[in-house]
């Protein structure tokens, strides 16, 4: 295992820990996962068994990532964020004798976060669902369906409202809440080009690689 670990957390056989990562104080994280290259996991966090991230990832205090989820490369997830996994969540057998195991089984679907991304604070991310690359999530969010790359979403449940470029800066505020057929973009801060079509972000060039 690499990477700087606090000596309140704890870290389970069977973690992955990539090179430059940081585990800060009193975060859980549970074994067989992984966690990628220079990466932050902040304080009192929890990631259980089977999750995958990323390099560069950022993860804020008090979050919570729950088996089956992925989080890609550059994926920022602020403070108080939590993923769901099961679309049905019962305690007991439907007569209330038995307790249920925790395990995964056939109906635990895990989320996906694509590179880039970023949810704010207090998220709830729900079960199945993916969030597309460079899309931001507005804090208290309550995402229950997938998100397309670059939107910005907001509210509970969480909608499109515009869409944001790769640094993060706004490009588009949809007109009374819809989206135009078509429509170039640029950024003034970084000078990316956009183009947004049937409600698709696709990169047209610019200064990042």
């Amino acid at each position: 295992m690499s990477g700087q670990v606090h000596p309140t957390a704890l870290v389970e056989d069977g973690v992955e820990l990539g090179i430059g990562t940081r585990v800060w104080s009193h975060v859980h994280v549970r074994g067989p996962s992984r966690i990628g290259r220079d990466c932050i996991v902040g304080e009192k966090s929890y990631i259980a068994y089977g999750v995958e991230i990323g390099d560069r990832v950022k993860i804020n205090a008090f979050v919570y990532i729950c088996t089956g989820v992925v989080i890609e490369d550059g994926v920022m997830v602020s403070a108080g964020t939590i993923f769901t996994n099961d679309r049905f969540p019962r305690a007991t057998t439907p007569d209330l004798t038995e307790l249920l195991a925790s395990e995964p089984d056939e109906q635990t679907e895990g989320a996906r976060v694509c590179a880039g991304a970023t949810l704010g604070a207090g998220v709830r991310v729900g079960p199945g669902v993916e969030i597309g690359r460079f899309a931001m999530v507005g804090m208290g969010a309550l995402v229950t369906r997938a998100v397309p790359a670059h939107h910005l979403v907001v509210g509970q449940p969480a909608r499109s409202i515009g869409a944001v470029c790769r640094c993060g800066r706004p490009l588009l505020r949809f007109e009374a809440g819809a989206a135009p057929a078509e429509k170039a973009l640029h950024c003034a801060s970084c000078d990316e080009h956009y183009l947004f079509s049937a409600g698709q972000v696709e990169r047209r060039g610019g200064p990042a690689s």
